[in-house]
C-alpha cells in the first residue's frame, strides 16, 4: 500500500503501472528519500511530470532540478518527444529558469469541485 493524497490506497501501483514511464528518486548519504519525480506518458510521444517533491530540509540545493532533468532524458530516451508539467505560479522561476520549461499555451477544465 502507497500513499496517495496522504491517504492509504490499496491497489494504487496497479493503477498507475501502465501510465508511468518510472519515476526519478534523489536520496542523501543516510538513504532517506530527499526527491521525487513520476514520469506519466500517454503511450505515445508525450510525456508528463507528476508530483515533483524535494524534502524541505533539502529544497535549494539542486535536487529538484536534478531529478527534473534525470527524467526528462529518461523521457526522451524513451521515445518521447514532449515533457509537459503543470504548476502553481510560485513554480514559475523553478521550472523555466532552472529546469528549461518553457511558456505554452493550454487549456484546462476543473472536473471536480474543490471541497
Amino acid at each position: 500500500m502507497l500513499a496517495d493524497g496522504g491517504n492509504a490506497a490499496a491497489g494504487w501501483w496497479d493503477r498507475i503501472r501502465q501510465h508511468s514511464l518510472g519515476w526519478v528518486g534523489a536520496r542523501d548519504s543516510d538513504g532517506l528519500l530527499v526527491g521525487f519525480v513520476n514520469v506519466a506518458w500517454d503511450g505515445g510521444v508525450h510525456a508528463f511530470l507528476l508530483d515533483t517533491k524535494t524534502r524541505g530540509s533539502h529544497q535549494r540545493r539542486g535536487i529538484g532540478t536534478a531529478v527534473v532533468r534525470l527524467a526528462a532524458e529518461h523521457a526522451r530516451a524513451a521515445g518521447c518527444e514532449w515533457l509537459h508539467v503543470d504548476f502553481d505560479p510560485e513554480l514559475r522561476r523553478f521550472y523555466f529558469d532552472a529546469c528549461g520549461f518553457r511558456s505554452t499555451d493550454a487549456g484546462l477544465i476543473l472536473l471536480a469541485a474543490k471541497h
